[in-house]
Protein backbone atom coordinates (compact mmCIF):
# COMPACT_ATOMS: atom_id res chain seq x y z
CA UNK A 1 0.00 0.00 0.00
CA UNK A 2 1.21 3.69 -0.44
CA UNK A 3 0.42 6.95 0.07
CA UNK A 4 1.54 10.33 -2.11
CA UNK A 5 1.20 13.58 -1.40
CA UNK A 6 2.15 16.77 -2.97
CA UNK A 7 5.72 16.25 -2.57
CA UNK A 8 6.17 12.81 -3.38
CA UNK A 9 6.42 9.86 -1.69
CA UNK A 10 6.03 9.19 2.26
CA UNK A 11 6.51 6.47 4.21
CA UNK A 12 3.32 5.66 6.74
CA UNK A 13 3.81 5.71 9.92
CA UNK A 14 0.65 3.70 11.75
CA UNK A 15 -1.59 5.48 14.57
CA UNK A 16 -1.74 3.90 17.63
CA UNK A 17 -4.91 4.41 19.95
CA UNK A 18 -6.57 7.08 17.65
CA UNK A 19 -8.79 8.63 19.42
CA UNK A 20 -11.30 11.92 18.65
CA UNK A 21 -9.51 14.54 19.87
CA UNK A 22 -6.22 13.61 17.47
CA UNK A 23 -7.37 14.46 14.75
CA UNK A 24 -8.25 18.25 15.76
CA UNK A 25 -10.10 20.92 13.99
CA UNK A 26 -9.16 19.96 10.23
CA UNK A 27 -12.54 19.82 8.77
CA UNK A 28 -16.29 20.85 9.15
CA UNK A 29 -17.53 19.73 6.15
CA UNK A 30 -16.22 16.47 3.96
CA UNK A 31 -17.81 14.93 1.11
CA UNK A 32 -17.59 10.82 0.38
CA UNK A 33 -17.99 9.70 -3.34
CA UNK A 34 -18.00 5.92 -3.17
CA UNK A 35 -20.19 3.33 -4.86
CA UNK A 36 -20.10 0.18 -2.29
CA UNK A 37 -22.19 1.06 1.17
CA UNK A 38 -19.27 -0.69 2.89
CA UNK A 39 -16.30 1.87 2.20
CA UNK A 40 -18.81 4.96 2.74
CA UNK A 41 -19.87 3.22 6.25
CA UNK A 42 -15.83 2.96 6.69
CA UNK A 43 -15.20 6.33 5.57
CA UNK A 44 -17.64 7.88 7.56
CA UNK A 45 -16.85 6.41 10.48
CA UNK A 46 -12.99 7.57 10.31
CA UNK A 47 -13.81 11.14 9.05
CA UNK A 48 -16.13 11.33 12.34
CA UNK A 49 -13.42 10.08 14.58
CA UNK A 50 -11.11 12.86 12.82
CA UNK A 51 -13.48 15.35 14.35
CA UNK A 52 -15.40 16.09 10.65
CA UNK A 53 -18.92 16.62 12.29
CA UNK A 54 -20.33 17.73 8.39
CA UNK A 55 -20.33 14.39 6.11
CA UNK A 56 -22.44 13.78 2.99
CA UNK A 57 -21.79 11.34 0.35
CA UNK A 58 -22.53 10.06 -3.19
CA UNK A 59 -22.60 7.00 -5.33
CA UNK A 60 -21.25 8.82 -8.41
CA UNK A 61 -19.34 11.63 -9.97
CA UNK A 62 -21.97 13.13 -11.35
CA UNK A 63 -23.96 13.46 -8.18
CA UNK A 64 -20.93 14.92 -6.52
CA UNK A 65 -20.23 17.84 -9.45
CA UNK A 66 -24.32 18.62 -9.02
CA UNK A 67 -23.81 18.63 -5.33
CA UNK A 68 -20.25 20.92 -5.63
CA UNK A 69 -22.48 23.42 -7.50
CA UNK A 70 -24.75 24.10 -4.36
CA UNK A 71 -22.18 23.94 -1.85
CA UNK A 72 -17.75 24.00 -1.27
CA UNK A 73 -16.92 21.04 0.85
CA UNK A 74 -12.97 21.33 2.79
CA UNK A 75 -12.26 17.85 2.13
CA UNK A 76 -13.53 15.22 -0.83
CA UNK A 77 -12.50 11.73 -0.72
CA UNK A 78 -12.79 9.96 -4.00
CA UNK A 79 -13.38 5.75 -3.59
CA UNK A 80 -12.32 4.74 -7.33
CA UNK A 81 -13.72 3.50 -9.47
CA UNK A 82 -16.82 5.27 -9.59
CA UNK A 83 -20.00 3.49 -11.98
CA UNK A 84 -20.17 6.20 -14.06
CA UNK A 85 -16.01 7.29 -14.10
CA UNK A 86 -12.91 6.27 -13.03
CA UNK A 87 -12.18 9.47 -10.22
CA UNK A 88 -8.38 10.50 -11.72
CA UNK A 89 -10.46 13.45 -14.04
CA UNK A 90 -12.74 14.53 -10.97
CA UNK A 91 -10.42 14.09 -8.50
CA UNK A 92 -7.89 16.46 -10.77
CA UNK A 93 -10.97 18.72 -11.42
CA UNK A 94 -11.63 19.47 -7.71
CA UNK A 95 -8.02 19.49 -6.36
CA UNK A 96 -7.26 22.72 -9.50
CA UNK A 97 -9.93 24.85 -7.92
CA UNK A 98 -8.30 24.92 -4.64
CA UNK A 99 -11.14 24.81 -2.37
CA UNK A 100 -11.15 21.29 -1.27
CA UNK A 101 -8.51 18.75 -0.76
CA UNK A 102 -8.88 15.73 -1.83
CA UNK A 103 -7.88 12.18 -1.31
CA UNK A 104 -8.31 9.29 -4.07
CA UNK A 105 -8.34 5.66 -3.02
CA UNK A 106 -7.31 3.09 -5.82
CA UNK A 107 -6.47 0.41 -6.65
CA UNK A 108 -3.08 -1.27 -5.48
CA UNK A 109 -2.31 -2.14 -8.84
CA UNK A 110 -2.94 1.18 -10.69
CA UNK A 111 -1.17 3.53 -7.51
CA UNK A 112 1.98 4.15 -9.43
CA UNK A 113 0.49 5.20 -12.97
CA UNK A 114 -2.31 7.55 -11.03
CA UNK A 115 -0.79 8.79 -8.77
CA UNK A 116 1.62 10.31 -11.08
CA UNK A 117 -0.74 11.45 -13.07
CA UNK A 118 -2.78 13.65 -10.26
CA UNK A 119 -0.10 14.71 -7.45
CA UNK A 120 0.93 17.61 -9.28
CA UNK A 121 -2.63 19.23 -8.62
CA UNK A 122 -2.03 18.62 -5.06
CA UNK A 123 -4.59 15.23 -5.28
CA UNK A 124 -3.58 12.66 -2.03
CA UNK A 125 -3.44 9.28 -3.79
CA UNK A 126 -4.00 6.01 -1.05
CA UNK A 127 -3.85 2.53 -2.32
CA UNK A 128 -5.97 -0.12 -1.41
CA UNK A 129 -6.79 -2.66 0.13
CA UNK A 130 -7.15 0.64 2.53
CA UNK A 131 -6.92 0.31 6.57
CA UNK A 132 -7.64 2.49 9.13
CA UNK A 133 -4.30 3.69 9.99
CA UNK A 134 -2.99 4.19 6.40
CA UNK A 135 -6.88 6.55 5.81
CA UNK A 136 -5.68 8.10 8.75
CA UNK A 137 -2.35 9.08 7.42
CA UNK A 138 -4.01 10.49 4.35
CA UNK A 139 -6.56 12.57 6.68
CA UNK A 140 -3.36 13.75 8.53
CA UNK A 141 -1.92 14.81 5.70
CA UNK A 142 -4.58 16.41 3.98
CA UNK A 143 -5.19 18.85 7.28
CA UNK A 144 -1.13 20.31 6.87
CA UNK A 145 -1.99 20.80 3.35
CA UNK A 146 -4.64 22.48 3.85
CA UNK A 147 -3.60 24.47 6.70
CA UNK A 148 -0.82 25.85 4.52
CA UNK A 149 -3.24 26.79 1.55
CA UNK A 150 -5.37 28.53 4.01
CA UNK A 151 -2.24 30.44 5.69
CA UNK A 152 -0.86 31.23 1.46
CA UNK A 153 -4.58 32.54 0.65
CA UNK A 154 -4.87 34.29 4.47
CA UNK A 155 -1.17 35.96 3.36
CA UNK A 156 -2.40 36.81 -0.05
CA UNK A 157 -6.05 38.62 0.63
CA UNK A 158 -3.53 40.79 3.50
CA UNK A 159 -1.27 41.16 0.41
CA UNK A 160 -3.93 42.02 -1.91
CA UNK A 161 -5.50 44.32 0.81
CA UNK A 162 -2.01 46.63 0.98
CA UNK A 163 -2.04 47.46 -2.74
CA UNK A 164 -5.67 48.33 -3.16
CA UNK A 165 -4.93 50.45 -0.19
CA UNK A 166 -2.19 52.16 -1.55
CA UNK A 167 -3.86 52.62 -4.56
CA UNK A 168 -6.61 54.38 -3.49
CA UNK A 169 -4.46 56.13 -1.42
CA UNK A 170 -2.27 57.59 -4.45
CA UNK A 171 -5.31 58.09 -6.53
CA UNK A 172 -6.17 60.75 -3.48
CA UNK A 173 -2.67 62.37 -4.12
CA UNK A 174 -3.26 63.01 -7.92
CA UNK A 175 -6.94 64.28 -6.85
CA UNK A 176 -4.88 66.71 -4.17
CA UNK A 177 -2.11 67.61 -6.43
CA UNK A 178 -4.76 69.07 -9.29
CA UNK A 179 -7.35 70.07 -7.07
CA UNK A 180 -5.49 72.22 -4.46
CA UNK A 181 -2.47 72.94 -6.72
CA UNK A 182 -0.24 71.36 -3.86
CA UNK A 183 3.07 68.60 -4.40
CA UNK A 184 3.01 65.22 -4.25
CA UNK A 185 4.98 65.18 -0.79
CA UNK A 186 2.75 67.99 0.18
CA UNK A 187 -0.35 65.74 -0.56
CA UNK A 188 1.35 62.90 1.44
CA UNK A 189 1.62 64.58 4.31
CA UNK A 190 -2.18 65.92 4.17
CA UNK A 191 -3.04 62.64 4.09
CA UNK A 192 -0.84 61.27 6.74
CA UNK A 193 -1.94 64.42 9.29
CA UNK A 194 -5.72 63.73 8.70
CA UNK A 195 -5.12 60.45 9.56
CA UNK A 196 -3.53 60.92 12.52
CA UNK A 197 -6.38 63.73 13.54
CA UNK A 198 -9.22 61.44 12.64
CA UNK A 199 -7.34 58.23 14.21
CA UNK A 200 -8.52 56.32 10.92
CA UNK A 201 -6.84 54.76 8.09
CA UNK A 202 -4.78 56.63 5.11
CA UNK A 203 -7.19 54.92 2.94
CA UNK A 204 -10.37 55.59 4.66
CA UNK A 205 -9.31 59.24 4.55
CA UNK A 206 -8.49 58.67 0.47
CA UNK A 207 -11.92 57.64 0.13
CA UNK A 208 -12.64 60.39 1.60
CA UNK A 209 -11.28 62.62 -0.36
CA UNK A 210 -12.06 60.26 -3.55
CA UNK A 211 -15.73 61.16 -2.67
CA UNK A 212 -15.82 65.27 -2.48
CA UNK A 213 -13.85 66.13 -5.47
CA UNK A 214 -15.20 63.04 -7.83
CA UNK A 215 -18.65 63.34 -7.00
Amino acid sequence: MGLRNICGRIAIRPYQNITTQEGGDFTETALIVSYTEKSTAFFTETLTSFSCSKIASVTSCSQARQLLLEQDFDLVVINAPLRDESGEKFARHIAVKGVSQVVLVVKSEYYDEVSGAVEDCGVITVAKPLNRHLFWSALKIAKAAGNRIRAMQAENDKLSQKIEDIRIVNRAKCVLIACQNISENEAHKLIEKRAMDTRTTRRAVAEKILEKYEN
